[in-house]
């Protein structure tokens, strides 16, 4: 139950015009509801009070080496034992140094003598084919699954790839995807998995600046009724040269194709091979190959608009440990849970808690290839209502799109079953977390509003849910062996309550280990803004209970007439109208500010834009956080350009508030219309 009411502005001075310290982001955030878990839920949970969280918590500061070991002990399975928890010289971890083990066998092969055998593992519903038919439906035990990723593996080892190789994952949203990441594993191979949305240059630059040497596609895939060439794509990434005329691909010796959508593609002989057909010249046996700890496991690329794209590298038992740890305690997971990140597995969420993370725990893990709305807005709901989904863990985009859409969707449907609800990708305002709780969870379920980074490889920042009193908008505090502080321009720690950069200041096992090939460029983006300290590009503040809000990217805060202002608090300001779907606020170059305020608004199903509502916005902004924070322009849209994983594409909308020609790759839009679509700031 909540304690206390909101208060919808500051009284600080910084509210009344004040100006910041320069070296702090003003922050206007101010919540005062809290809600504590339910005696029913803490009780059943892993971690059942504050009292216990804490005392977990100060172990793994205090001693982190001991904590380490016991909970790496405890929970994976190693081939070799360790000889040293932690070898740190900045910027190189090295954890559990000497030990051995598999990613693979410790998601499997750890299962195959238990009663989890013959659980579901992966339940896979496919995109519906529209006139409501439903899509294909597929349940694998963990028995079935570990045999499906020895005979893919084998197959790979078939086809020439070996321990510390690279391999493209460039598939659809089907079990195939984990299975081909899990075979990987397995074998020491590396994989890289594109996002099914990315172009063929950008297939082309990641095979490129891995070497890789194999890919491994689909046909096509589905997305809202169309078909999505992958296999075109590929075959044109092939093809792709540099500046110089030289091939950017000509490291890859294999295409394994697997047949999912049917189209016609091309196959070229003694580089490209079927996936099914393979299956028929291997046996199921094939043991896991012994890694050690540090070995690596996986590149993902930021998707990087501009410039080289960087190559996100994440080792094995620090990952590992990390992803399995925080899916058991932040999610709470229970032998019973039918468990459903959203997630694609092109994004590291995918990685950590759609494959690694559930399957380490024995947990059973849903995956869905479509769109939300396809064919209609109350597709989550239905798959909901259907397995029973207990955990739901999706984007502030996609719960802000359901708000939109509108609660006549959400009743149609019994979501009962959801016992935790959980937030990933960006700050939710607290209104959409409001909607999120009293609207899809019933008001009964706890939410965990997780901050973490493709860097961090995974969840740093989050409620424990059987423990910690929640806010709506904040993450609260930091996971197990995380130490994180928030600091000005010179690393000195900021007043409770100040905004400034979010920086950790120990070293924990799922961080990145570097920069795919580029050592010098992981020193300088990460280790080089505050000194000893690994520097996350987000703003943030701490309120008087210690709670961490996320202000928004370093680089979206806008320097507004002598004030740092971070966009998400002002796009937050917007959504709490009840008039305003969603909001994305950017800058652009003015005389007299610096910078002025540009917002981008989606107003509710019904809502009808006009001059008026311009204006009363505008006033609602200044009402929330103060004058110097109203929008100078508010340009009215049907939609926000979006990648197909959920986030705005800032990049996009700054350019149309300038006025500028779009630049850089677009090519992962969901929607190519919505650009064209945006409002001017005349109606």
């Amino acid at each position: 139950m909540a304690q206390k009411k909101k208060s919808s502005a500051s009284k600080s001075p910084k509210a009344n015009g004040t100006a910041a310290p320069s070296v702090n982001i003003t922050s206007y955030m101010h919540e005062e509801r809290v809600f504590h878990p339910s005696k029913d839920f803490s009780k059943g949970a892993h971690i059942q009070s504050m009292a216990e969280y804490r005392k977990m918590y100060n172990e793994s500061i205090k001693s982190p080496e001991k904590f380490w070991a016991k909970q790496a002990k405890n929970e994976l399975v190693w081939l070799k034992p360790w000889k040293k928890v932690l070898q740190w010289k900045e910027p190189v971890a090295k954890w559990f140094v000497g030990g051995q083990l598999n990613v693979s066998a410790n998601c499997l092969d750890k299962w195959l003598d238990t009663p989890t055998a013959n659980k579901a593992a992966i339940i896979w519903e496919g995109e519906p084919a529209g006139d409501n038919k439903p899509g294909e439906e597929r349940v694998i035990t963990y028995k079935q699954l570990h045999r499906d990723v020895c005979r893919f593996a084998n197959v790979l080892k078939r086809n020439g790839l070996k321990k510390g190789d690279r391999a493209i994952i460039y598939l659809p949203m089907v079990p195939e995807a984990a299975v081909a990441m899990l075979a990987c594993a397995r074998i020491g191979a590396v994989h890289s998995v594109v996002f099914g949305g990315f172009s063929a240059q950008s297939v082309a630059d990641r095979i490129f600046d891995c070497q890789a040497k194999m890919v491994i596609t689909s046909d096509g895939g589905f997305r809202r009724g169309m078909i999505v060439q992958l296999k075109k794509n590929v075959d044109d990434a092939l093809k792709l040269k540099d500046a110089e005329g030289q091939s950017l691909t000509k490291t890859i010796e294999r295409v394994i194709v697997l047949k999912r959508a049917g189209n016609e593609v091309e196959i070229e002989e003694g580089r490209d091979v079927w996936w099914h057909r393979e299956l028929h010249h291997v046996d199921a046996n094939c043991p896991a190959e012994k890694m050690d700890s540090e070995s690596n496991l996986f590149i993902l690329y930021t998707s990087g608009s501009t410039g080289k794209p960087k190559g996100i590298l994440h080792t094995t038992a620090g990952y590992l440990l990390t992803a399995k740890m925080t899916s058991k305690y932040v999610f709470d997971l229970r032998p019973t849970d039918v468990y459903w990140c959203t997630a694609d597995v092109g994004w590291v969420t995918g990685h950590s808690y759609v494959v690694y993370g559930p399957l380490a725990n024995g947990a059973t893990s849903l995956m869905y290839e479509g769109a939300p709305n396809f064919p209609e807005p109350d597709r989550f709901w239905r798959i909901v209502d259907k397995y029973g989904v207990t955990v739901l863990y999706t984007a502030p985009t996609a719960i802000r799109a359901f708000m939109k859409w509108g609660v006549e969707w959400t009743k149609k449907h019994d979501l009962t079953s959801l016992r935790l609800l959980g937030t990933v990708g960006e700050p939710i305002n607290p209104e959409a977390w409001m909607w999120y709780r009293e609207v899809i969870g019933g008001s009964k379920c706890p939410i965990v509003d997780t901050w973490w980074q493709t860097e961090t490889g995974g969840i740093m920042i989050t409620p424990i849910p059987g423990a910690t009193p929640t806010k709506p908008g904040t993450a609260t505090l930091p996971f197990f062996g995380i130490l994180p502080e928030v600091v000005d321009d010179n690393g000195r720690p900021v007043p409770k309550g100040s905004g400034g950069k979010l920086v950790i200041r120990k070293p924990w096992p799922g961080m990145l280990r570097g920069l795919w090939g580029d050592p010098q460029r992981y020193k300088e983006v990460y280790w080089s803004e505050v000194k000893g300290s690994y520097f996350t590009g987000d703003g943030c503040r701490q309120d008087k209970d210690g709670y961490f809000w996320i202000v928004g990217r370093i680089d979206d805060v806008l320097n507004v007439a002598g004030h740092r202002i971070g966009t998400a608090e002002v796009e937050s300001a917007l959504v709490s109208n009840h008039n305003v779907a969603e909001a994305a606020v950017v800058g652009r170059p003015d005389e007299l500010k610096g910078q002025a305020l540009v917002a981008f608004v989606t107003l509710k199903t019904g809502v009808i834009a006009s001059p008026e509502l311009r204006e009363q916005l505008r006033a609602h902004v200044g009402k929330e956080i103060g004058p110097v924070a109203k929008p100078d322009d508010i340009r009215f849209a049907e939609g926000l350009p979006k990648t197909r994983s959920g986030k705005i594409m800032r990049r996009l909308l700054k350019q149309v508030a300038a006025g500028t020609e779009i630049k850089g790759d677009t090519t992962t839009l969901e929607d190519f219309n919505v650009l064209s679509r945006l409002g001017s700031s005349d109606d």
